[in-house]
């Protein structure tokens, strides 16, 4: 059975201000996300899931999956903040989401075989893709066996501004042991670096490897999530800004020796629309791309 890819596009760019998904930045107003899709149709994977706020769905239908139809299966799923575990009530004044596990929570009816999470705005490159679709594609019945993406961090600053990235520490067969989120990481003369808990700046190499939130799961990752989530509502239900992340749960599991996580490398260079002004050059990016012949001038005839 081929892997499914399950895109977070539900916290549709607060940032950069409007739809950044459907943004046109390809040479026929390509989306971002469809070179996501291509690149995972070609990397193995059979099936996309995608998750959305529900009073999004019928521009989604019409602008976005219209155009996937005839090239692979696709699905919506949908993510609301009062969709919350039984005995639990979302407080009157919250308004922000529940986090990216939160989102990934509301796949379980429809994923049964090993998935692949990634965000709706990231471009990801076509060898990361490959490399997932191909360690996934080996993970068929399997359980607690997980793994990440991880970029060198070199390979994804933007020239607007500093970028927050989940830095990551493995051991020396690259299992994951930690993702610690740096708010503020960003090249200064000539080094990669990131502001610490005591506001001083520390050096990084280029190649230290750092999480764009591009995760390999096998479905028992639902389960865990689940009772994980209760735990969770139980010490922070009251706190409106709390967020249910997906490293905070793969941390979890990996601490308390339920599951592994392995840290998969990619030459890969990301690039995103992180600030409004980094637009003109992932355009110019994309466009490079596609004279180069990594991409066709059209994706979806």
């Amino acid at each position: 059975m081929k892997p499914t890819l399950f895109v977070l596009a539900a916290g549709m760019g607060s940032r950069y201000g409007g739809l950044k998904q459907l943004d046109g930045l390809g040479p026929n107003g390509e989306t971002i996300m469809d070179y996501s899709i291509f690149d995972a149709i070609r990397g193995g994977f059979g099936k996309v899931v995608f998750v959305i706020r529900k009073d999004f769905e019928a521009d989604f239908r019409e602008k976005v999956l219209n155009k996937y139809i005839n090239h692979i299966p696709v699905e919506l799923v949908f993510q609301a903040i009062d969709k919350l575990p039984e005995g639990f009530t979302c407080p009157a004044d919250r308004v922000k989401p529940w986090g990216t596990n939160h989102a990934v929570l509301m796949g379980k009816e429809v994923i049964n075989e090993p998935f692949a999470v990634i965000n709706a705005d990231d471009f990801y490159g076509r060898d990361s893709f490959a490399v997932l679709g191909k360690w996934l594609s080996e993970m068929e019945g399997k359980a607690n066996q997980y793994c990440m993406v991880g970029y060198r961090v070199g390979n994804t600053l933007s020239e607007s501004g500093s970028v927050a990235r989940g830095v990551c520490a493995m051991d020396d067969n690259r299992m994951l042991t930690d993702v610690v989120e740096r708010t503020q990481i960003e090249r200064i003369d000539g080094v990669v670096k990131y502001k610490d808990e005591n506001d001083e700046w520390v050096g990084i190499e280029d190649n230290t490897p750092v999480s764009m939130n591009m995760w390999g799961f096998t479905p028992d990752y639902f389960e865990h999530s689940e009772s994980h989530f209760v735990n969770f509502l139980q010490e922070n239900i009251g706190n409106i800004k709390s967020e249910f992340y997906i490293p905070l749960m793969v941390n979890k599991l990996i601490q308390d020796g339920t599951s592994t996580c392995q840290v998969l490398d990619t030459t890969a260079r990301w690039f995103g629309v992180t600030y409004a002004q980094d637009r003109p050059s992932v355009v110019e990016k994309i466009k490079a791309l596609v004279d180069a012949g990594e991409y066709p001038e059209k994706l979806f005839k």
